[in-house]
């Protein structure tokens, strides 16, 4: 037997006749046995349920209001269904949007392990990388989803509830409409463009372990970190290297001039820190002896 982890692919050894590497797993099969899953539903159920949670409040609660004198999307939530999709956006960005990211990231290869059938799907043959690959862009079409199920259930709820109108800024002025969609879409493409650290942060965990709950954890746990190393002030200028320093950027694209200097940084700094950990990902599989 040649020499080599477990699992791995012999450079230029023949394939058996019939076999074609590059068309094993599609991306159909394994979005279809993902989609499938429980905690699929359990994430779409959450996402679309809590539109629902904050218009009961609001309708209990009374009027929003800001807290210590502080003028913030919330203060205006109830003007229109744009607004309150923005302030939906505005009070799940920072961390209930990372949970469905770094569930789908992070469960995707160390559930396989945990299941005791990674082995035998790199035994079918599939390719290492085309197996990263496949359950990679499964898991960003499931995260995408996720960003653009919550906003759009927001907007329907806040329709009916709120009514039809331009979207109302806390600090003055109004944008109409027609000119608030395609603001909200861009807001909602930067938080998922954010997002891809917690992204590329779960997969690479899940790549080295084989306790799913454990890469996602730590995936949400550093995300966390982040966010707490952004709030020390003493950090002055090494906060703009924070991917959690730019997570309300997409606020720029709510005003009436569109200022996109914060989100494009933002964004920067998001894609150079996941292509790293992608590449540790990939690098590291392909090494890696798989015995579960």
């Amino acid at each position: 037997m040649p020499d080599g982890p477990a699992g791995a692919s012999v450079p230029g050894a023949p394939h058996a006749p019939g076999c074609r590497p590059h068309r094993t797993l599609p991306l159909r099969v394994e979005a279809l046995r993902q989609l499938k899953r429980r905690r699929t539903f359990v994430i779409a159920a959450i996402l679309a349920l809590l539109p629902f949670v904050l218009v009961a409040a609001f309708a209990i609660g009374g009027e929003p209001g800001g807290r210590n004198n502080r003028i913030t999307l919330m203060d205006t939530a109830t003007v229109s269904g744009a607004n309150f999709t923005a302030t939906v956006l505005f009070v799940s960005a920072g961390f209930l949007l990372v949970v469905p990211v770094a569930l789908f990231c992070g469960d995707t290869v160390a559930s396989e392990a945990s299941w005791s059938s990674l082995r035998y799907l790199l035994a079918a043959p599939v390719p290492r990388t085309r197996l990263l690959l496949s359950k990679l862009t499964v898991a960003l079409l499931f995260s995408a989803a996720a960003m653009v199920l919550l906003p759009l259930v927001a907007l329907a709820v806040g329709t009916a509830a709120y009514g039809w109108g331009p979207l109302q800024l806390p600090t003055g002025g109004a944008l109409a409409a027609g000119d608030a969609l395609p603001r909200l879409a861009l807001a909602v493409a930067y938080i998922f463009v954010s997002q891809l650290v917690t992204a590329a942060l779960a997969f690479w965990l899940s790549t080295v372990t084989d306790a799913p709950l454990g890469a996602v954890g730590g995936a949400v746990g550093l995300t966390i970190v982040g966010n707490v190393l952004d709030q020390v002030t003493a950090l002055d200028q090494w906060r703009d290297f924070l991917p959690a320093h730019w997570q309300f950027a997409w606020a720029d694209a709510l005003q009436p001039q569109l200022d996109a200097t914060g989100m494009i940084q933002g964004a920067a700094v998001s894609v150079a820190y996941a292509l790293v950990l992608f590449a540790l990902a990939f690098r590291g599989f392909g090494r890696k002896d798989i015995v579960s």
